[in-house]
């Protein structure tokens, strides 16, 4: 059974044959597609052939640089060569006079045994050929397609004089093409055709499709969820996993759901790793990790209850007077480990694994925080990557987050983030000091917490939907008096938060991706959080001394006194940060 929302693009290609003079199709050319006639999933090339062949054309020429012409035979393309060379224009044969339009080019002597794929003619003699049977079309039409196009013609800036001729030929082949409107049998059928058949519509020259109503682009598109679901269903048995889910389970519909922004290639490929893994069959997710990233485990699985129920102590030991954030992040994460995450949006297999906001003073355990959250989750501190937003305040600096377009200096380097969650895609992402970006940059954000991807610079589609994104604000530090009462300080900093996206940036759409995840910090006031602070930073103080002078260790006379006595001199409006410069 075919669902009628499948391979859409199909269907186009079908109808605009019928009537252009001139296709481009561009996109997923490179994956399988599912073939009506044979009921295999085949190349994208093929199954366009197969379209094309149904459609009513007699023949499908394909050539491409190396290969040269294919899906013709012999003789036949002999025939065309000839009626190339040696024959006239159709206003030549009438009048007995030439136009501008004459291009007589290409091979004087076709040898008979000549076989495809060898000695392929070079792009000169082909478009010739296709130039004069796009103005002598007979009964039955041909189309010509030029595979590989996107290696064709260079910069479209800056194209050869040779590269000038080959758009300048095809131009006028699709120009200058007869329009037959001379009775209804003509009307009804195709006539020839031109297709160029290439990865990104950008590797063409735009003359020769913007406002040219002989020319129509069509995009082969990504599998979508309609397309994975009947791949599933048709491929259900050849799976070897540990429990394969069937179709009309919740489960199933979470495995469709899991392969979002998976060509079909790649679920191919997915099958065939199935059973070649050794040991005991995966589960879904595992293969799909394995997969994607070369772990079979996600640092996800390795969370359980008894692991949760310790997460408010673990983080506790290295953040201070700040239990109330500390609870916002646990529920955080245990609605991530649960799946309940995303229950708002669809697509909640693609989303971050959870969201935070951190606003407040200076040196109260924000970026800390989100450091213990790394070592929790990840086991390593370093799994918090950490990115100064004050760096991103001019309006193309988002091209340092996801990489510079293609032409421009440092393209082949990629984006500082797409690059980082490609290397590390289970992480703690930190954005500190959020409101100093340019407003250009949040719209990034906005992307990624609704759909949990990103392209970048190189076309690259980068997942973040293994990660913690975290942003970090001071907005309101400099207008929230320091004061006691915690609920009068979370109040007006959650106000100083919406009137800055609100008002200033003018995204509000940015907090409603955030929702309730805002999470105000307190100031530090108490001697004793100071204290508790001073202790756990003498730690790295002792290592340091160990290490570079050899001294065994650090011992007061009375450690609780010194540790208090300094505390007081600690400036309460910079927090734990003041604790430090005093150490």
């Amino acid at each position: 059974m075919v669902d009628a929302n499948e391979n859409t693009w199909l269907k186009n290609l079908q109808r605009q044959a019928g009537i252009r003079r001139g296709i481009i199709l561009h996109g997923d050319v490179l994956d399988v597609c599912f073939n009506l006639k044979t009921q295999q999933y085949e190349p994208v090339l093929d199954v366009v052939i197969q379209t094309l062949n149904d459609r009513g054309f007699e023949d499908v020429v394909i050539w491409d640089r190396f290969s040269g012409v294919e899906n013709i035979s012999c003789d036949k393309w002999s025939e065309m060569v000839q009626e190339a060379t040696f024959g006239a224009s159709p206003l030549t044969e009438e009048t007995g006079e030439g136009t501008d339009d004459d291009y007589d080019a290409g091979p004087r002597d076709v040898p008979r045994n000549m076989t495809q794929g060898s000695a392929p003619p070079n792009a000169d003699d082909f478009l010739a050929v296709v130039y004069h049977h796009m103005l002598t079309p007979k009964k039955k039409p041909i189309a010509f397609l030029l595979d590989w196009s996107q290696y064709l013609f260079g910069n479209s800036n800056a194209l050869s004089e040779q590269e000038r001729q080959w758009l300048l030929i095809i131009s006028k082949a699709i120009r200058n093409a007869p329009v037959q409107l001379s009775s209804v049998e003509e009307l009804s059928r195709p006539s020839n055709i031109v297709l160029l058949f290439c990865q990104t519509l950008g590797s063409i020259p735009a003359p020769l499709y913007l406002a040219n109503p002989a020319v129509e682009e069509i995009v082969v598109s990504a599998p979508g969820r309609v397309e994975r679901e009947q791949f599933m269903k048709r491929n259900i048995d050849k799976w070897s996993l540990r429990s394969m889910p069937r179709a009309g389970v919740p489960a199933f519909n979470d495995f469709i759901d899991a392969l979002e922004g998976f060509s079909l290639r790649d679920v191919q490929q997915l099958i065939r790793l199935s059973r070649q893994v050794e040991g005991d069959p995966l589960t879904f997710e595992r293969l799909i990790n394995l997969y994607r990233y070369g772990e079979q485990k996600s640092p996800w699985e390795d969370l359980s209850r008894s692991k949760l129920s310790n997460i408010r102590d673990r983080l506790k030991c290295r953040v201070k007077g700040q239990d109330d954030a500390i609870d916002k992040v646990a529920g955080v994460i245990i609605r991530a480990f649960t799946g309940l995450s995303g229950l708002q949006h669809s697509k909640k297999q693609r989303m971050p694994k959870g969201t935070l906001f951190f606003v407040g003073p200076t040196g109260v355990g924000k970026t800390e925080l989100a450091k213990s959250l790394a070592q929790f989750l990840f086991g390593d501190e370093d799994a918090c990557i950490r990115f100064d937003m004050s760096e991103f305040n001019h309006e193309h600096s988002d091209q340092r987050l996801v990489g510079a377009p293609p032409g421009y200096v440092g393209y082949e380097e990629g984006g500082q983030l797409t690059n980082a969650v490609k290397k590390r895609p289970f992480s703690v992402l930190l954005f500190d000091e959020i409101e100093k970006a340019h407003v250009r940059i949040l719209d990034k954000f906005l992307q990624i917490l609704e759909d949990g991807r990103l392209t970048d610079g190189k076309g690259e589609t980068v997942n973040f939907s293994e990660t913690v994104i975290i942003f970090t604000s001071n907005i309101g530090a400099a207008e929230v008096a320091l004061q006691a009462d915690v609920d009068e300080v979370r109040r007006e900093f959650m106000a100083k938060v919406r009137e800055h996206f609100v008002v200033a940036a003018k995204r509000p759409e940015l907090l409603n991706r955030i929702g309730d995840n805002i999470v105000p910090f307190n100031f530090i006031t108490g001697d004793d959080f100071l204290v508790s602070i001073a202790k756990a930073k003498l730690k790295p103080l002792r290592d340091r001394l160990k290490e570079k002078y050899r001294i065994s260790n650090l011992v007061f006379d009375d450690e609780e006194k010194a540790l208090t006595a300094l505390s007081k001199c600690v400036d309460r409006q910079m927090g734990g940060r003041g604790v430090l410069n005093e150490i």
